[in-house]
């Protein structure tokens, strides 16, 4: 009777590469409700070695191991199977896993993801090296095959949610699928409605079904969902308050290296064609105490138009609404509040403003 009373659980083992005596391993799993990480045990090396027994999971559940001290994390998937881990420190990348169906899908996964984006490395030194000495030809002749490697790596992501049905890993691969804004709603959709009704119930697959359903709102051709944020001095406004004969939303945060670099495009069609009706709406996913910075980013990039936010990073109620899963990110309207374009840039971005306004 006692036997039967205590909770089933899942062991886990590895070994650490010249690991300190006592040094410490956490185990967290993904919170479905947050999309953050939350730690679930806190693991001591001995002589090299640490191990432990964790409760049994209701499903497949993400999770991660970080060592302290160490930057970054290794993910694998808890499936109720013993897992074990060989951990290099210094390169967590080169760490293996053995144990489950799903850890066998996600290391031939990153195996195979690992080597394109070798490929595309490669790709972008060679293309620097055409650039400087003034190559044309060779340059379009690399960008004409990273091209073909960014096709591949889209058909590898088609490949294994077709032919893993029933694991999380599919949902993880699908997730991404749906923030690269690389797929049409349509296929994604077909991918999600194949899966099994196992995974179809967990948690996470409910997280990347809302995803579906906001994404599908924001489709090219469809009303802008209307929505209210506070702006730096606190006052709530609404998009429907700041739309222009156009008008761009973009999601964007100082932090964000790529938006701050998109930017000043963005700036120079707006100085250009705000006269003319273009108007803008910066939705920023900064985070809650970076208020400061929010602020100081809009100065020093000198965004003389709205600006809202919620404070609330990825969680940001507009960006969820949105579908939002990775920035820079933008919805471009017409005067009816209908989109016409999303995710346009630098001189995409101008022409199509300018196709709008009737300037061309």
């Amino acid at each position: 009777m006692f036997s039967c009373s205590q909770e089933a659980d899942y062991n886990i083992s590895g070994t650490l590469q010249n690991a300190t005596e006592g040094q410490k391993v956490y185990i967290s799993e993904l919170d479905a409700a947050t999309n953050q990480p939350k730690i679930v045990d806190t693991l001591q090396v001995v002589d090299g070695k640490f191990e432990a027994d964790l409760p049994e999971v209701e499903s497949p559940t993400i999770s991660f191991i970080n060592i302290e001290g160490v930057n970054g994390n290794i993910f694998y998937i808890a499936d109720n199977t013993p897992i074990s881990f060989e951990i290099y420190p210094d390169s967590l990348y080169a760490s293996k896993i053995e144990g489950g169906t799903d850890n066998k899908i996600l290391t031939d996964y990153t195996a195979v993801l690992m080597n394109k984006q070798r490929k595309m490395m490669a790709l972008r030194e060679s293309m620097m090296q055409a650039y400087s000495t003034q190559d044309t030809q060779k340059l379009t002749d690399l960008q004409n095959e990273q091209e073909e490697v960014v096709q591949e790596m889209q058909m590898d992501k088609r490949d294994l949610v077709e032919k893993n049905p029933n694991s999380v890993i599919s949902l993880m691969v699908l997730q991404e699928m749906i923030g690269s804004r690389m797929f049409e709603t349509t296929e994604l959709k077909n991918f999600y409605e194949n899966f099994t009704p196992e995974l179809k119930a967990t948690d996470f697959a409910k997280t990347v079904e809302k995803d579906l359903a906001s994404l599908s709102l924001v489709e090219i051709g469809n009303k802008a969902p209307n929505f209210s944020a506070p702006t730096p001095e606190g006052d709530l406004l609404e998009l429907n308050d700041v739309l222009g004969k156009v008008t761009l939303i973009d999601f964007w945060a100082s932090w964000c290296k790529p938006c701050r670099v998109e930017n000043p495009n963005i700036v120079r069609v707006y100085e250009k064609y705000h006269d003319k009706g273009f108007n803008a709406l910066g939705v920023s996913l900064d985070r809650d105490g970076d208020k400061d910075k929010w602020i100081q980013a809009i100065a020093d990039d000198n965004l003389s138009w709205a600006q809202v936010s919620h404070l609330q990073f990825w969680q940001d109620p507009v960006a969820q609404q949105y579908g939002i899963r990775a920035i820079p990110a933008a919805f471009l309207l017409d005067e009816n509040g209908v989109i016409v374009a999303k995710n346009l840039r630098g001189e995409d971005l101008e022409r199509k403003v300018a196709e709008l306004l009737g300037e061309n």
